[in-house]
């Protein structure tokens, strides 16, 4: 089965591998030159690429003319995406024989579009997945090939949940792959009006409001936390403290009708109240310093009452 894959990241990664267990010729990768500015903590798809021999191409825009030219003169039977980062038009899509499929890390027709595994976390779901579908003009609305759910726990941050949506990315194309070379696989029309779609984040979301709920601001601490850009709050001089891990506090569940946002330090314990119970600060950083443990009582201890914005 001759494809063209597009794809990036970890989860471009599991895609390809995916492909080559199941015996797809894969004639040529698309995929991203890494951002020197962006926290690269995942796997290299054009290193991957380059390893096994297969033509990768890294263009600002493949869907200019000479790219969707090139593309079609492969006569593909399949396109793959697996995170890649760009739309592709319909002129691309409209090329293989067989279909041009996506791979989208929520269980659609739930959080279509931007970076779904961030916005689970940050909504406190208890479950997620991930789902081939057929691509089309609109984004992640086409007909579903196959789905797979995968829970979410308590204490999951966005880069173990990210690893968990690979591994069940590659049992999913396990099962499918075979049946859409064979031609049998199911195609099961979405509803997106039933599901929901999100845009990207970008660092400034990360902001806490203290007004808050303990469980709403938790979740956006591990919906966000490294390598992510993190959330944070402010010190009343303005600057900037970053929360790269906290739990709600089981002692705090009860309001002392503190302000939000006041930080009291006891039982060496440093908690800051919000609209509804507490939060315990476990790891924070500002001004290039990192503090846990008793860096971190004694950071605090010496400015008790004071309230984060």
């Amino acid at each position: 089965m001759k494809s063209v894959v597009f794809a990036y990241h970890n989860m471009g990664i599991a895609g390809l591998q995916a492909l080559q267990k199941a015996n797809y010729h894969i004639a040529c990768i698309f995929s991203h030159r890494d951002d020197p500015s962006e926290n690269c903590w995942f796997g290299s798809v054009e290193t991957w690429a380059a390893e096994r021999a297969i033509p990768v191409y890294c263009p600002t825009d493949v869907n200019q003319p000479e790219w969707i030219d090139r593309i079609a003169a492969l006569r593909p039977e399949m396109i793959f995406s697996f995170y890649y980062r760009r739309m592709l038009t319909e002129r691309i899509l409209d090329i293989p024989t067989l279909g041009a499929y996506n791979l989208h890390g929520s269980y659609l027709p739930a959080y279509r579009g931007r970076c779904p595994v961030n916005w689970v976390l940050v909504n406190g779901e208890t479950s997620t997945g991930v789902t081939l579908h057929h691509m089309v003009k609109k984004a992640d609305a086409g007909d579903i090939v196959g789905q797979r759910v995968v829970p979410i726990e308590p204490t999951d941050t966005a880069v173990i949940l990210y690893g968990k949506l690979c591994d069940a990315a590659g049992k999913l194309l396990d099962e499918v792959l075979p049946l859409m070379k064979a031609g049998k696989a199911p195609r099961i029309p979405q509803d997106i009006t039933k599901g929901s779609y999100y845009g990207g984040r970008k660092p400034e979301d990360g902001r806490i409001d203290w007004g808050w709920s303990s469980e709403r601001i938790y979740n956006l601490i591990r919906a966000v936390t490294a390598p992510y850009p993190g959330a944070f709050g402010l010190l009343p001089d303005g600057s900037k403290l970053l929360i790269w891990w906290a739990t709600q506090d089981e002692k705090g569940a009860e309001d002392s009708g503190d302000s939000p946002g006041k930080v009291q330090v006891e039982e060496k314990r440093v908690l800051v109240q919000t609209g509804r119970g507490k939060i315990r600060l476990l790891d924070v950083e500002t001004g290039g310093k990192r503090m846990t443990g008793d860096g971190l009582i004694r950071y605090f201890k010496d400015r008790e009452g004071m309230i984060l914005s």
